[in-house]
């Protein structure tokens, strides 16, 4: 009867283990998750505010989508996600030009924040971005 309650006992642990790290991972990959659509806005130096979609999906560290805003939509290129860290490339043609942006940044929960780094005129452009996630539609 003892070696029997003791077994028990032993298994409603495991059981509660398992339930508590199942939920903490599912809380988690909420928490972080990178799928979505995210909005983002800055103001340029003549004082317009630019908004920018971008549309995300991440498959393991493969992170895929697209950017749009007052030019046509771009398919992101070389996009990772490892833990928190999001990066991703985007190519776009302005005036015969193209100009390849590579934008870095830290997920957490709604939010990315980082950097966006691209060339004009020949020297490095870096500035901060933020992109906010939009709720998923119901």
């Amino acid at each position: 009867m003892q070696r029997t309650f003791k077994t028990t006992i032993q298994l409603a642990a495991c059981l509660a283990l398992a339930v508590g790290f199942a939920a903490t991972a599912s809380a988690q990959d909420k928490k972080n998750n990178v799928t979505g659509t995210w909005k983002s806005s800055n103001t340029n130096q003549n004082g317009q505010v630019r908004e920018t979609t971008f549309k995300l999906k991440a498959e393991g560290e493969k992170l895929t989508g697209t950017m749009s805003g007052r030019q046509n939509e771009t398919a992101i290129e070389e996009g990772t996600i490892k833990g928190e860290e999001v990066s991703f490339k985007v190519t776009r043609e302005f005036n015969g030009n193209k100009v390849t942006a590579k934008y870095t940044g830290k997920l957490s929960g709604d939010t990315i924040k980082g950097k966006s780094e691209s060339q004009r005129d020949g020297q490095p452009q870096t500035r901060d971005w933020v992109a906010k996630k939009e709720p998923a539609a119901k």
